[in-house]
Order: structure tokens, then sequence, then C-alpha cells
């Protein structure tokens, strides 16, 4: 591994609410200005690669990851975690380990190898960003439960137990390697909404119910507004700070509440929270066009023609008598 001095931020705006889009937006812009190499990460997250930026500021990445946390703080009232090193997996890593409920901060790994090595020593397999709950319950079988000690085995063994591609992608992470670069993007239009459960909650039930919810307001949304989505994302957040994304694209653009449910439900079941203390969840409806541009398949499944009567009558009933007209039978409050 080759010293490579810090060049890439992994910021994580800090709200006691979910951000709104135009303020997310806001904070994306002001990052532009310190690098146009900027990676959205909705919906409360962004990757920059400030390499570019450091002779034109005169400061070190640590340096304009501060002047980005200052700039957000006066202009949106938002904080935000920094984490500062030479490649994306490590700058987010940094930015996770600051410890939970404290304010902004900016954490920096060294580009030295020994640095990095013992940054990720004694980080359990499910710490390195891409390790799902199956690979490390898989890993830690074999008793390869650090990183330490996914690095010191051979590849072949790694190979063995995740197959090919998944252990040369293990094995390099766990050296702190990502040939991943920071790849500027438009954030696509999208709808979001978060519950946050009164307590850290064990009971995927509950969870289930949450998303159920979340899905439903989603879709009457989408809906009310005329327009449809061909992404479905999931936000995890736990009881120690951290947070789980994923996301799917839908086999069609749709705003049918049961779709968006169903996708919902399998992000969810994949990311196999038996034990996680799971302090809110939140979906995001991203790819929205106008819902005139929607091609539903035809379908000879009587249900499904129900169902989607059933809901545009769900529809009329809310405009004519409000939200609370008509809910799901699982429905949950969502603060």
């Amino acid at each position: 591994m080759s010293t490579e001095n810090p060049h890439v931020l992994y910021v994580r705006f800090q709200a006691d609410a979910p951000l709104a889009e135009d303020v997310y937006q806001g904070l994306l812009a002001l990052l532009g200005e310190v690098t146009p190499v900027v990676e959205a990460l909705p919906p409360d997250a962004a990757l920059a690669d400030v390499r570019g930026a450091l002779r034109y500021f005169g400061r070190d990445a640590a340096g304009l990851a501060e002047i980005v946390r200052v700039r957000a703080l006066a202009r949106y009232g938002v904080d935000c975690v920094v984490g500062v090193a030479a490649n994306p997996m490590l700058a987010r890593m940094a930015a996770h380990d600051a410890p939970p409920n404290t304010p902004g901060a900016v954490r920096t790994v060294p580009g030295d190898p020994d640095a990095v090595a013992g940054f990720l020593a004694r980080k359990p397999p499910i710490a390195l960003p891409g390790v799902g709950a199956a690979t490390a319950r898989a890993l830690c079988a074999y008793g390869l439960d650090s990183t330490e000690r996914i690095a010191a085995a051979p590849l072949a063994t790694l190979q063995r137990i995740l197959g090919a591609a998944t252990a040369r992608r293990v094995h390099a992470w766990a050296h702190g390697i990502d040939p991943a670069p920071v790849t500027p993007n438009a954030p696509a239009r999208a709808v979001g909404a978060e519950h946050r459960f009164d307590h850290d909650e064990l009971d995927p039930v509950r969870r289930r119910r949450a998303l159920l919810t979340l899905a439903d307001g989603l879709g009457i949304r989408l809906r009310t507004s005329g327009q449809i989505a061909a992404r479905l994302g999931l936000t995890v957040r736990y009881a120690d700070g951290s947070s789980t994304t994923r996301s799917r694209t839908l086999t069609e653009p749709t705003a049918h509440t049961p779709v968006l449910t169903a996708a919902a439900y399998a992000l969810h079941d994949a990311l196999g929270l038996q034990r996680a203390r799971v302090r809110s969840v939140a979906l995001r409806a991203e790819g929205l066009m106008g819902a005139e541009l929607a091609s539903h398949q035809l379908s000879f499944d009587a249900e499904d023609d129900k169902a989607r009567r059933a809901e545009a009558a769900a529809d009329r009933a809310r405009a004519r008598f409000g939200a609370s007209a008509v809910r799901p039978a699982g429905f949950l409050d969502v603060a």
C-alpha cells in the first residue's frame, strides 16, 4: 500500500429533522464552491474530491473540511461530520467513527500505510462499507472477526469462504484500498419521508409497519403531484448513529403503493437486521418523472386491477375527507 495524502471528504450533514430538498441542494452547492468533484449521496451525505483545490485554497484537506463545516453552519444552521482520507471508503469510515450524539467534527485518516492499518485494525467486518450482515457472519464463522484478521488471511482462504469476486473486494478493503473514484453527479429529483421510533427498535414487525406507512405516504404524494418514481431508496439509522443506505430500481416507474411497499420490504429484508437496534427508517422515491410518461405493463391479474381501483377510490376519499380518511391497517404515526 503506497502513501497517498488525504484528499477525499465524506460529509454527513447533521440535523434534528430530515433535510428538506432545497436545503440539501444548497449544501451540495456549498461543496461545489470548494471543488467541482462532488458526488451526492442522498438523503444527507456527499463525497468530494478536493485534490485540485488544495493549492488554490492553500490548505490541506482537513482545512477545507473545516471551511465546509463553518459555511454549512453559517448559511443553513446545519453542522456536519467530515471524514478525510485518501479514498472514499476510508473517508466514510472515518466519519462514521465519530461518537454518536456528538456535534460535528473533522476526523482524518493519515495517508501512510501504518496509520491506515492502525485505523482499520480492530474494526469488525461489518464496519467495511460494502460488507453486509450475511458476509460478516460468514467471515466471523471462520474466526475472521476483525479487519486485521481479514487482512492477514490469504486471498485463497477468503475466496473459499466468499467466492472469488467478493473475496477480492473484501481483501482490498481490509487493506484500506478502494479504487472507486468520486463520481460527480446531479442528484435525481426525489421525495422522501422518515419515521423515528420512540426507542431504539428491535422488532422487525414494527419496522415493517413503519415502512408500510412511509410507502403509503410516498405513493399518495406522488399520485397527488402527478409523478412516478423509477427507484426507491431505504436508509436505516442505528442506535450508534451509523446508517445503511440501499436503493432498488423498480421494474417500471410507478406511484402504486403496493409496488413501493414490496420494494421497501425487500430492501429491509436484504439487510438481515435480526439484532440491530434501529433508531429510524427513511424511504426516498428517486428518479421522478411525470405520470404521463408511465407505461404500465398490462396484466391479466384481476387482483392487481382491483388493487389499483381501490387505490384510486382511497385517493378520492382522502381528497374529500382528509389524509386520515383511509389508512393502511398497519399504520404508524410518522414523526
